[in-house]
């Protein structure tokens, strides 16, 4: 088991990692002091359990959470505040570590992600083609702080650089991850229209006169030539 340590006091994770080393069969252990470098090491590290702090400044444990790419690793939450409880358990998690836990608490939370380790299928026995629950919602680092982008606030996707453009009614802000990768975690609703682009398919009202797609908001989404035909098809089964 690869393991994750979320929290943004250093005591609090020196601690929990003396504890994990005492437990068998994890292999690997890593680090992150904030949410925006915990959904970085997830890329990098690919851990296969988070224990993740609740509060913490900016970006809050719930809401990364909500933002773990699919298949997610699986999640136990710690934190110092029981009425967190409901709300952590509302995003799926494993257990709920109310701080400061013991020994005897710790290794209930490993049994549980240990079990649940186990029924999970393999690569090899996953079905192909089976989609994880799409993300909700997105973080976007930028100047000062982070910023929450509800998928379901978005229109439509552009790629810029080494970036993704999340265009809103409220902007475009700009995440640092290739458009094939962010289309395959928010599942059906985008559809490629373009080299460039993809589009949330119930929001485009007709293709113009120019071959552009234009939006109900008004906004126009090139339409690429060879993506014109599945797109056709695609209005006309939405």
């Amino acid at each position: 088991m690869r393991v994750l340590i979320v929290d943004d006091e250093r005591p609090a994770r020196d601690k929990l990692r003396r504890m994990l080393v005492q437990e068998q069969g994890i292999c690997a252990i890593e680090e992150a002091r904030d949410g925006v470098e915990a959904l970085e090491k997830v890329a990098s590290f690919a851990p296969d359990a988070i224990f993740l702090d609740v509060q913490m400044p900016e970006v809050s444990g719930l809401e990364v959470a909500a933002s773990l790419p699919q298949p997610a690793p699986l999640v136990v939450f710690a934190t110092a505040f029981d009425e967190y409880a409901v709300p952590a358990f509302d995003a799926n998690a494993i257990d709920y570590l109310l701080k400061p836990f013991d020994a005897t608490r710790l290794q209930r939370a490993m049994q549980r992600l240990r079990e649940r380790l186990a029924a999970r299928p393999t690569q090899a026995e996953r079905p192909p083609g089976l989609p994880g629950a799409p993300l909700q919602q997105l973080l976007v680092t930028e100047r000062g702080g982070t910023r929450v982008v509800p998928v379901a606030e978005i229109q439509w996707l552009e790629t810029a650089d080494n970036y993704v453009a999340l265009h809103t009614s409220q902007g475009a802000p700009l995440l640092r991850q290739t458009l094939t990768d962010l289309l395959d975690s928010l599942g059906g609703d985008f559809v490629r229209c373009h080299r460039r682009a993809a589009v949330r398919l119930s929001l485009v009202e007709k293709i113009d006169s120019q071959g552009w797609l234009v939006l109900r908001s008004g906004a126009l989404v090139p339409l690429g030539r060879n993506n014109k035909a599945a797109i056709v098809e695609a209005l006309a089964h939405r």
